[in-house]
């Protein structure tokens, strides 16, 4: 009886297991990662568009034809179809109004550059009638069969997946994987239960990325993507995860630092993955990106395995390949440099090889040698910085590179000549010898043809002009010690507040990249900021100066508003000038409110910062302010929360409003109730230095200001970690109350310049505070030579 028993329980397990679906997930563990770029932050809940989404292809196009960098998956994000809340259809007006010529031209794009699509959506929409789920199965099955989709996001944004519709989701599923069968499915907090077997990836931590409004920093920090940075690793390091990606639309200092942890890293299904706006980066930061890319794909079959490194590598070091070649991410969350020795065996899983190649791919290229198998490399890693080793036994993975001095691989196309920049500190020189070239024709560096002594042993000598640093260029300064409170600390936290802004944080990023001289990355850039939703959202202080009563600059409601003790509205015309009058114009009497028509209210106008005069005038849709004096500040308090113009005039004539500025979230005054106060010089300013004022302590949100007299000239902190609050694009961005870091840009003329510092506390109950100051730059103060590799 117990013999059949058992038969019977083999019987019924056998049946169980032959009756289970094989189902595919789309990848697995071991799938080689597909690059990714999302459309979230270009566009909000209000969706895409066909004509932005072409310019947007058109940059990605231009990345693959100049330096090579090939993109797997373009998504569209929020909006396409569904969007907030609802399930929309590719019949309906709002799709058609948004994509006139269906999918098919953004389709046809995308294939030409080997780019597949993808879309964010909700799990649903499959109604309550046979007919409506059938229509939305078709939908979603289409875009496999008619386009080969590669990547559904599905979002709980959208909506949730009721449980009785699990079955059609997952009969949809299968269908579409049918013409698509590498389909991901991104699960993004969707609390899917029998359906959960479909999805390829989860969401990390349930996390966006969107520096300062997802992501944060919680220390003093010399940028703002330290937060971002000491994210830890993915449980037992499980490719298929995702981690939202690497942001590039705000603070995109440092943006290469923490893509390297993303791509190499963690080095999940979808790596390198970014989103937003990477057209915001400065045209010299491009053949970076292209690098990060390249390696990855160069590296993919390497990445698949990888294994957590001992504490002395520092937190969450990752190594990953084979038994014979291995590529180590490190990185360092402190202020001062960190020396780490990297043993060359089975600690870092290198179990092969008697002699290894040790090269440096980030933050600088770097060749260190050849090593025996069992010695150890130390490498020094920045810091608030990641490096990326690669070690190998292997004489296949060998590549081009350049003995004794950083360097990096600006472009290596096929059929084009390679260059490669040159990097070394002013006033330094040093022997060099190229390697891993076959099938040169000419090598010139700066215009001068060395193609005799390259390749020598003994290589060649060359020198970096310019005086050679005394000091490192990162250090620190001094600590700050508590002092009595300046008289003009009013002034002193005016200047900081003026010297800010309360602009959407991807217009700050416009104006820390600069122009551009590629016409993809312009034609990208004015696609994202001559959008209507942009225009119409009033979040940059341009909108008063254009001449445009249609357009204006108002104080945002998103989650709030970020007015600090309510706000203020602060215009800078950028010197001090002599002025007859000052125009300021709203639409209509709802948008001048709190100010009632016809009542009196007064303006303050200053030249210095210290001493302020008053202005009465009458509220109005058209306010007239009287000045008659020279000004170069002014400040309204109350104000209009949506003003649409303003205008000086001088002399009868309106002056050109090229230099303006203005803000309206810093507050107005407030009682300053301790200080820190430090002096210093500087000898030596090198190029794209600046200071860091840390406060390190918990000093309330907006409860501690920092700001310099620089001979005796009031200095303000154009930027912060974290930043200063936004009228926001997409989202409010973050509401800190410790560990602020001011940042002040350097430059020649203060150099033997007395440098005073102050830290100026508001908050009674909150003054155990440590402030610092440090120098650092950024990127490196490199000199820089380029070298250009003609092929045969």
């Amino acid at each position: 009886m117990k013999i059949y028993i058992c038969i019977l329980c083999a019987l019924a397990v056998c049946d169980s297991l032959f009756s289970q679906k094989n189902i595919n997930r789309g990848a697995d563990e071991r799938s080689l990662s597909r690059s990714e770029y999302f459309s979230w932050i270009n566009n909000t809940n209000e969706g895409p568009s066909e004509k932005q989404s072409l310019i947007n292809m058109d940059f990605f196009e231009w990345l693959r034809n100049e330096y090579g960098m090939r993109l797997d998956i373009y998504a569209f994000d929020a909006g396409l179809i569904d969007g907030k809340n609802f399930y929309g259809n590719m019949e309906s007006e709002r799709f058609k109004r948004k994509f006139p010529e269906g999918l098919n031209s953004v389709y046809d794009k995308a294939a030409r550059n080997g780019m597949r699509l993808g879309m964010w959506g909700g799990p649903d929409g499959f109604g309550e009638t046979p007919e409506s789920a059938r229509n939305r199965r078709e939908m979603l099955v289409s875009l496999c069969r008619d386009f080969h989709w590669a990547l559904f996001k599905f979002d709980a944004v959208c909506g949730p997946l009721r449980e009785n519709k699990e079955e059609e989701f997952m009969e949809m599923m299968e269908e579409c994987r049918k013409y698509s069968p590498d389909l991901i499915l991104l699960n993004h907090r969707l609390g899917l239960k029998k359906a959960e077997e479909y999805a390829t990836t989860f969401l990390w931590e349930g996390r966006e990325s969107y520096i300062d409004v997802n992501s944060s920093n919680v220390v003093t920090a010399p940028h703002n993507r330290v937060g971002a940075m000491s994210r830890g690793l993915v449980p037992d390091l499980r490719r298929l995860t995702e981690d939202h990606g690497v942001c590039l639309s705000s603070c995109l200092n440092y943006w290469e630092d923490e893509l390297v942890l993303q791509a190499f890293n963690r080095a999940l299904l979808l790596s390198p993955q970014i989103y937003g706006n990477p057209w915001l980066l400065s045209d010299c930061e491009y053949p970076k990106l292209a690098r990060i890319f390249n390696l990855h794909r160069k590296f993919a079959g390497l990445l698949v395995d990888g294994m957590k490194l001992p504490e002395s590598y520092g937190k969450c070091a990752v190594s990953r390949g084979n038994s014979r070649t291995r590529l180590i991410t490190l990185r360092n969350l402190s202020w001062t440099p960190q020396s780490i020795a990297v043993k060359l065996d089975s600690e870092i899983g290198l179990t092969e090889g008697k002699r290894i190649r040790c090269r440096i791919y980030h933050p600088v290229e770097r060749i260190l040698g050849t090593y025996a198998y069992g010695q150890s490399v130390k490498v020094t890693v920045l810091p608030f910085r990641s490096l990326l080793l690669f070690v190998s036994a292997d004489e296949n993975q060998n590549e081009i590179g350049v003995e004794g001095v950083d360097f990096e691989i600006v472009k290596d196309v096929p059929g084009k000549p390679i260059e490669i920049k040159l990097l070394a500190f002013s006033g330094t020189e040093t022997d060099i010898r190229i390697t891993g070239v076959h099938g040169m024709k000419k090598i010139e560096i700066s215009g001068k043809d060395l193609t005799k002594t390259i390749t020598r042993k003994s290589g060649v000598r060359i020198s970096f002009p310019g005086e050679k640093y005394a000091e490192p260029y990162h250090r620190k300064i001094m600590d700050l010690p508590s002092g009595i409170i300046p008289r003009d600390a009013d002034a002193l936290y005016e200047a900081t507040v003026f010297a800010a802004d309360n602009n959407a944080l991807e217009v700050r990023s416009l104006y820390r990249s600069g122009d551009t001289e590629i016409a993809q990355v312009k034609a990208a850039r004015e696609a994202f900021f001559s959008q209507s939703a942009f225009i119409n959202r009033g979040i940059w202080d341009k909108n008063l100066f254009d001449g445009d009563m249609n357009t204006f600059f108002g104080v945002s409601k998103v989650k709030g508003g970020r007015r600090i003790r309510g706000g203020c509205f602060r215009l800078d015309l950028g010197c001090p000038v002599f002025v007859d009058s000052i125009l300021v114009k709203v639409n209509n009497e709802y948008m001048l409110q709190p100010l009632m028509k016809e009542e009196g209210n007064f303006a303050e106008v200053s030249s210095d910062l210290k001493v302020w005069k008053s202005v009465l005038f009458l509220a109005d849709t058209v306010m007239n302010l009287k000045i008659g004096k020279e000004m170069r500040y002014l400040k309204l308090n109350p104000f209009p929360e949506a003003i649409a113009e303003v205008e000086v005039y001088a002399h009868g004539k309106k002056l050109n409003s090229e230099n303006f500025k203005a803000s309206n979230l810093f507050a107005d005054a407030m009682e300053c109730a301790g200080a820190w106060v430090g002096s210093f010089d500087l000898q030596q300013i090198p190029k794209g230095c600046y200071l860091c004022v840390a406060i390190n302590g918990k000093h309330g949100v907006e409860g501690a200001y920092a700001a310099l007299k620089v001979d005796g000239n009031y200095v303000g902190a154009s930027s912060r970690a974290v930043s200063y609050p936004a009228n926001p694009w997409e989202n409010a961005t973050v509401r800190s109350d410790s560990n602020y870091t001011y940042f002040f840009p350097l430059n020649k003329s203060m150099e033997r310049k007395q440098i005073e510092a102050f830290v100026l506390g508001y908050e009674p109950d909150k003054l155990d505070l440590k402030p610092e100051v440090w120098i650092t730059a950024y990127p490196t103060p490199y000199e820089e030579k380029t070298m250009i590799i003609y092929r045969e």
